[in-house]
């Protein structure tokens, strides 16, 4: 795992230096920087060592020297890719660095590489005969990747931060960003939350020629359900047998590193997937397992990751996040956080990969089950708001709004009054909007006051509608994945799983993202993801018998933390933080004031404020 960062143009060594110097909790164990002795090209790197620990070093060059590349990731199916290029000739110096693979496999198959991999990556090659720039992202972007272009002036960097350290970069809002970062709660790409920033798309390579204007990118990658047309005598014995047996291929891919390993464990279906089909390929007291609970007993679960650590015998360790923890973290956190978002649950992440960190390098997570597979409640209530928003007439609904705001505001987690509001909220709006104001901080009509400006619904919410329409299954089932997965997912859960973990120095692998697993999983019909309310059908059906019935079968909490009642009892303040002028402190005030007084429930409209002030806090005193 490391960081990578670039520019062609304006610049020197000590421009690419500060940027490197930025990534340096990417990949604490060496750093590579190089300038093109005739181009202004300039190429840096920091690297978490993980496989090759003696070879690997970058930027790497082919053997000719016509090929450079500083790449961020691991590609799992690299041992399999270096067989086939050896039998094409290919002759390898590094014993067995995946880095040097993908020098390889440019030199075999060109751009169309990337479809051959197995993996998460962002990565930058340059070709110095034809003095062509070449980026890519993998699939769901798990790696960041964030460019600034401007005429002939180009600058990359694996964080914003980073980015921000070459003084060609513009360091101005963008208003759609910032409406867009409230709206969703993360800002969808391309767009960031400044004019000229852009992030380059999960699943899209990027190709610049050197002293040419012309960004050029291309997809090559997009999740889309593609549902078998003929079943099986018993699909949930048939798809169920391959779907564990991918899965169980996927983590051991994951499990191959050179530095210690460890899993995350959650006392969910999906982390514990993770450790029993591990537990099948290693001994159980092999593996080490981390866990965190809370003080409060409503958010806290550890009871039933004993019940799966004890299974499986696993060396395990739990760590509690108390409320004097987290607002000892939190400056801590927030000032490293680079690109803010809506997702709370960063904290207890933080600290799990920080205790995970003491004992090992690289940790393997549950991420991306849930959006693969319906585990989200919303999708228990997509019919029952299908005929609501269908047959309730808009002024009825109104009605029904204003009366349920009467319900007293709770702030446990996930309360019923919660769910019910958050419900309600979307179903005043059209079908592709439901699932970004289910999930967002703020509707509309609240971003027009916090803007002081008309707010267009089709435009704010373009890339939800996007993926609504363009989606191939109409069913809104297969719609709502397809937002959780090539949304939700890219900007919330993966980017929350990668801070996290680069801020302590530490890779974490997803399983579940494995592309051959993937690729049968985008297969299944969503009939088997949700079956009469039981969402994940057909991964639990297949786990019966690794995994126990109490934890395959029980209510899904999350990773929830308790940051209304923080906010509510004064414990996380935003007295005093900056925020960008074109924010109305009128209306910001006025959300606060009615989540202190009970009457609304805006914690995540005030994360995502506290998050945004500690970045502008950074901001502002990195241009002094």
């Amino acid at each position: 795992m490391c960081g990578i960062c670039g520019f062609y143009g304006h610049g020197n060594t000590e421009d690419l230096a500060r940027m490197n110097a930025q990534l340096h909790h990417r990949g604490p164990d060496d750093g590579g920087v190089y300038q093109d002795p005739t181009h202004p090209l300039f190429l840096g790197h920091r690297r978490l060592s993980i496989l090759d620990l003696a070879g690997g070093q970058q930027p790497m060059w082919s053997a000719n020297g016509q090929f450079g590349v500083v790449f961020n990731g691991e590609i799992y199916n690299f041992q399999a890719l270096r067989q086939e290029l050896e039998a094409k000739g290919h002759h390898f110096i590094t014993d067995h660095s995946d880095t040097e693979v993908v020098l390889h496999a440019w030199q075999a198959w060109g751009p169309a590489m990337v479809e051959r991999f197995n993996g998460m990556w962002a990565l930058a090659l340059y070709d110095r005969t034809c003095q062509q720039l070449f980026l890519s992202r993998d699939r769901f972007g798990k790696k960041p990747l964030y460019y600034h272009q401007q005429g002939s002036q180009f600058v990359f960097a694996s964080e914003l931060r980073a980015l921000m350290q070459h003084p060609s970069v513009p360091k101005h809002y963008d208003q759609m960003g910032l409406m867009k970062y409230f709206a969703y709660g993360y800002v969808p790409a391309p767009k960031t939350l400044y004019k000229t920033i852009h992030k380059l798309p999960a699943g899209c390579n990027l190709q610049l020629s050197l002293g040419s204007d012309r960004v050029e990118i291309t997809r090559y990658w997009r999740y889309q359900p593609d549902p078998f047309t003929s079943y099986p005598k018993n699909p949930e014995e048939s798809w169920g047998e391959e779907l564990r047996a991918l899965l169980g291929a996927a983590v051991k891919r994951r499990m191959i590193a050179d530095r210690p390993l460890g899993f995350f464990l959650s006392g969910g279906v999906d982390s514990s997937a993770i450790l029993g089909l591990a537990a099948q390929q290693a001994d159980g007291a092999s593996l080490k397992a981390f866990s965190i609970g809370f003080e409060e007993a409503n958010f806290d679960e550890t009871h039933y990751a004993r019940t799966i650590a004890n299974k499986f015998g696993l060396d395990h360790r739990i760590d509690v996040l108390s409320m004097d923890k987290a607002r000892a973290l939190l400056p801590e956190i927030l000032s490293k956080l680079d690109d803010p978002f809506i997702d709370t649950s960063l904290l207890p992440t933080y600290l799990l990969c920080q205790q995970a960190r003491k004992e090992v390098v690289v940790a393997l997570a549950g991420d991306g089950a849930d959006e693969l597979l319906a585990g989200y409640d919303p999708f228990k209530v997509l019919r029952q708001a299908h005929w609501y928003h269908r047959l309730m007439p808009r002024l009825l609904h109104g009605g029904v709004r204003k009366l349920m705001d009467l319900l007293p505001t709770r702030h446990g987690h996930m309360s019923l009054e919660f769910k019910i509001k958050r419900a309600l909220r979307g179903l005043g709006h059209a079908p592709p909007h439901w699932m970004p104001i289910w999930l967002g901080a703020l509707e509309p009509s609240d971003l027009e006051e916090l803007f002081q400006t008309q707010v267009d619904p089709a435009e704010l919410y373009a890339e939800a509608v996007e993926d609504w329409t363009s989606c191939h299954e109409t069913n809104p089932v297969d719609r709502t994945l397809s937002f959780y997965i090539n949304h939700y997912l890219q900007e919330d859960i993966l980017v929350k799983s990668d801070r996290a973990g680069m801020m302590n120095s530490l890779e974490i692998r997803a399983p579940f993202l494995d592309i051959e697993l993937v690729d049968f999983i985008r297969r299944i019909p969503w009939q088997y993801k949700l079956h009469k309310g039981q969402t994940k059908y057909l991964l639990k059906r297949s786990l019966e018998g690794l995994i126990p019935d109490e934890i395959l079968y029980r209510r899904k909490k999350g990773f929830g933390v308790p940051v209304g009642g923080w906010f509510r009892d004064g414990h996380l303040p935003l007295k005093g933080l900056p925020h960008p002028p074109m924010l109305n402190p009128l209306a910001m005030q006025n959300l606060e004031q009615q989540h202190l007084h009970n009457q609304a429930d805006h914690k995540s409209f005030l994360w995502n404020a506290l998050a945004l002030g500690h970045h502008e806090k950074q901001h502002t005193s990195s241009q002094h």
